[in-house]
């Protein structure tokens, strides 16, 4: 016991200095690389007005992994995600909906301003009328952008029409069923850069019970729908994780599962359909995130999730999910 204490403070001495200047290093490449991509949109109108769907050919074009490991780094392995924009919107932003239903049963809209990229709403296909063709927002006058995330998808994936101010901006597109494949071969591009930019995300969520969880919640989780909850946290490496789940919450409930090496590139990922998951101990430091979602069957749950997370020891944890 004295032992591992004493490891753990000479741990200490040298991983928070580390981490600082990482978190450091993020805020100022996040700024840089953030208007760097934004004054690219601005000058760049026809990618602008086309669907950019994440994709293997896509992260290889210039600048765009590095924004995505700025912006939006615990890459959702589950979903296949486009964005559209920026552009002027006066009035309105409608949806074409028949296109989306069709090509995922359950599909998340979010429309950000810009260039602040900032939240404005968001669109659950759970919440809107099977009936309606189309679904209209009404905005302030200004500039917003649109990402479409799709869950439980069909063989075939389009994403929709989008009509800005009741006119036709982008008609649908058409994207192969395997397009997240890239997902298998990203962690080839972990490199000194991507590690110095997370290296502080296992450092604040080991150290998670000593910060605010508001900060260590805005630092590692994403922009999240209302209706998903989720459970993270650090492993070390050769310690194991346990998840244990009520047997409702699998039934109503998909539990999608991401681990992710200390550079925030993703090493594994699964949907979890058992009421145990064992998580055999990774070979390297890293951390875990779960998105859990109402299935679209179960979009009226009154199940309230709740996650219990404990450290049973140095080898393993144990993650606890129940109906709250």
């Amino acid at each position: 016991m004295i032992a591992r204490v004493f490891m753990n403070n000479i741990w200490l001495l040298w991983e928070i200095p580390l981490a600082l200047l990482s978190f450091g290093f993020n805020k100022i490449m996040k700024f840089a690389i953030g208007n760097l991509f934004t004054v690219y949109l601005a000058i760049n109108k026809k990618k602008a007005s086309q669907w950019r769907v994440l994709s293997e050919k896509m992260i290889h074009a210039p600048l765009i992994l590095p924004v995505l490991m700025t912006k939006g780094p615990r890459w959702n392995t589950h979903a296949v995600i486009g964005t559209l924009g920026p552009f002027k919107v006066t009035e309105t932003i409608a949806i074409d909906l028949e296109t989306a239903n069709q090509s995922s049963r359950s599909w998340i809209a979010v429309i950000y301003s810009f260039p602040g990229y900032k939240t404005v709403t968001s669109i659950e296909s759970e919440q809107i009328s099977a009936a309606d063709s189309w679904h209209t927002v009404q905005l302030p006058a200004g500039k917003y952008s649109l990402g479409v995330r799709y869950y439980n998808r069909a063989d075939t994936i389009n994403y929709p029409s989008i009509k800005v101010d009741n006119q036709l901006f982008v008609e649908p597109y058409n994207v192969p069923q395997d397009i997240n494949n890239y997902y298998h071969n990203l962690i080839e591009a972990k490199n000194w850069f991507y590690s110095s930019l997370h290296y502080y995300i296992f450092t604040i969520l080991k150290l998670r019970n000593y910060l605010p969880e508001s900060f260590v919640r805005r630092e590692y989780l994403p922009v999240g729908a209302p209706a998903t909850h989720f459970s993270y946290n650090y492993l070390d490496s050769q310690q194991s994780l346990e998840i244990v789940t009520d047997s409702e919450i699998i039934k109503q409930f998909d539990i999608y599962f991401t681990l992710y090496d200390r550079s925030s590139l993703p090493l594994s990922w699964c949907v979890i359909t058992e009421p145990k998951y064992i998580l055999p101990p990774p070979k390297t430091k890293g951390y875990f995130l779960l998105r859990i979602r109402p299935k679209p069957e179960f979009s009226k749950t009154n199940i309230i999730v709740e996650s219990n997370l404990s450290e049973v020891n140095s080898s393993r944890q144990h993650l606890k999910i129940v109906n709250q």
